[in-house]
Parts: structure tokens; sequence; C-alpha cells
């Protein structure tokens, strides 16, 4: 009798230990749950300025701790093809088709919650690029320096006048200026980017030897008057333009690309779910309001009007890129500007 009873103390024993085991397992996974709740790791070309409150809006109404690595487009995606096997990023925020594209393979497919409403321009067709806003390029024009200097477009660029007084940064680093670099290619080349290379040349010969970092030092050194005039996008300007700044914003009479930029996830992110759940954020109508009414961008919605002090696009004179020639021909079109600025500043 003894016998058994010890046997049946030493089983229930077993027992509480088994239960004990698989609770705290069991709260070891719900553990690791919350942290994939809680964390998401942004790679961003935007300015830190916009970033900002997106991201303490989205962190206050998840719970999810984000972390933001910035840099140029350019850039970030080289990063993220040398982490393919070890991904660090879950997000890729910033950077149009054209920039993107050509690496898909890096980006896993994603339809948000909010692609009914996208304007149709801009829908999800690739798969894994949702738009985020619409992003036309301009001419950034300091008011106080440019005094009698008529800046209408792109062959004004060309005044001897303005030598050394343009900022441009490499279209091998940032989005912003690939775009312009096909704008320029089509505008002057009258719709065939191959007949656009003269100009580009005397554009290059122009700059004085100046070719900037990125985009952020291109519009603070027009900002800060160390140049006359920038290519940028258009939210750069804008932003002190709606502060009261002496900046112009000049709309290219020749043409002028709008394109959307894109929020995307990375294949094989660490924390997928909370990926899509920023993407759906990012398209939302509260996020797409907040950008057009305090951040100075275009929305991609439908029911989002632009910001009053920016000009429709009826009042632009908008044009259109082969986007698969584009595609095709950006590394070689890189190239191409970069031996051009470098063979005028061997001279």
């Amino acid at each position: 009798m003894k016998r058994k009873i010890i046997i049946t103390i030493i089983l229930s024993f077993f027992v509480i230990l088994l239960i004990g085991y698989t609770i705290s397992k069991r709260n070891l996974n719900i553990q690791n749950s919350e942290n994939e709740r809680e964390e998401l790791v942004i790679y961003s070309s935007h300015p830190l300025d916009f970033l900002k409150p997106l991201i303490e809006e989205f962190e206050s109404r998840t719970g999810i701790l984000v972390t933001v690595v910035s840099g140029g487009t350019g850039q970030l995606i080289e990063r993220i093809e040398e982490e393919q096997d070890n991904p660090k990023a879950d997000i890729l925020w910033g950077g149009t088709l054209a920039t993107l594209k050509p690496q898909m393979y890096l980006f896993e497919e994603y339809s948000c919650a909010n692609e009914d409403v996208i304007q149709e321009e801009f829908r999800n067709k690739e798969g894994m690029f949702t738009k985020f806003s619409d992003v036309p390029s301009v001419l950034m024009v300091n008011a106080d320096l440019v005094g009698n200097i008529k800046i209408n477009g792109y062959k004004d660029l060309l005044n001897p006048e303005l030598k050394g007084k343009i900022a441009y940064c490499s279209p091998a680093v940032s989005s912003s200026a690939f775009e312009h670099l096909i704008n320029m290619l089509y505008t002057m080349g009258d719709g065939n980017p191959e007949e656009g290379w003269d100009y580009a040349k005397l554009f290059c010969e122009n700059l004085g030897g100046n070719l900037l970092k990125s985009s952020t030092e291109v519009y603070k050194g027009v900002e800060n008057g160390e140049f006359v005039v920038g290519l940028i996008f258009e939210e750069a300007a804008a932003a002190l333009v709606a502060n009261g700044e002496h900046i112009k914003i000049v709309y290219m009479e020749e043409g002028v690309l709008s394109t959307p930029d894109c929020v995307t996830i990375v294949k094989n992110s660490p924390h997928p779910q909370n990926a899509r759940t920023f993407i759906d954020y990012a398209t939302g109508y509260g996020v797409q309001t907040m950008i057009t009414t305090e951040l100075n961008r275009r929305s991609v919605r439908v029911d989002v009007k632009i910001p009053k002090y920016l000009k429709t696009k009826d009042e632009i004179t908008i044009i259109h890129a082969d986007r698969e020639l584009v595609y095709e021909k950006k590394k070689e079109w890189i190239q191409k500007f970069k031996e051009i600025f470098l063979d005028i500043n061997e001279e």
C-alpha cells in the first residue's frame, strides 16, 4: 500500500513538472510573439522631419517600436541586397518605380487594405510596390539669390550666370535625381531620351564640378544660399514655401514627370506582419490626409485633395516616360551620366 502511495506521489510530481514546463514554454512562445508585434525596422530615404510625425503616430497607435535607418534610395537598395541572406529591414520606404523595379526580386508581394481607394494610375500592378505619394520633379529656386536670372525650366539651367550655382546630386544614390535625369532626357530630347544626352552634357558643364551626395544636400544647399537653384522633388521645396521661406517652386515649362514613390516589404523580413500593418497604415485616410495638410505631399488616394498652395496637375505640363524602357536602361543611363560628368571635370 505504501509502495502504491509513493509511486502515485512520484507520478504526480512528474505530471506537475510536465505541466509547469508546458506552461513555461507556452508563456515563452507568447513572449516571443509579443516581441514580434513590437518591432519594425524601416529603411527610408525620406527626410527625417517628414518621417518623425508619421512614425510617432504609428508607434502610438500600434505599440510597435520602429527603428529607422536613413540613406539615399540607391544606398539602401545596395544594403538590402547585401543583407539578402540575413535581412535586417522590414520595410523600404521611399524610392520611385524607376529606381526600385530593376531590383524587384528583393521585395515581397503584398496588396494593401486600401488598394481599392488608390488612384487608378497608382495601383499596385507589380505586386510588391504599394504607392505612397505622388511626387512631381521640380526646380527649387532661392528667391533671395536669383535676382534677374530667369528660371522657368531646364533650358534656363544652361545660363552661364548659373555655373556652379546649381544643386544636383548623383542619380546613382537618389531616386529624385534619377527622376530628374529621366525628365531632362525626355523633355530635352523631344520625347526621345537618346536625343537628350546633348543637353545632359551641357548641364553637367554648368554644374561647375558640383555633384552632391544626397537630395538632402540639394534642398539644404538652396535653402542655405549655397546654390541658386536645385533639382529636387516637390515636397522638399513645398515644405519651405509653406513655412514662408525664401523659396520658389518652378514646374519645368518643358514638361514635368510626376511619379509615385513606394513603400514595400523586404523579402524574408524579420517582422512581416508588422510590415503589412505599416503599409496599411501608410495608405490609410488619416495618414494620407496628414501628408497633404501638414507635410506638403500629394496623396495617392482618390478621396484626399492636394494642398491649396500647390499647382494642380491641370496647371502643369505633365509628361510621361516609357517606364519599361527606363527600367531597362537605368544602369546604363546612370553610368553614362557619371562618365559625362567625370570626363568634363577631368579636362
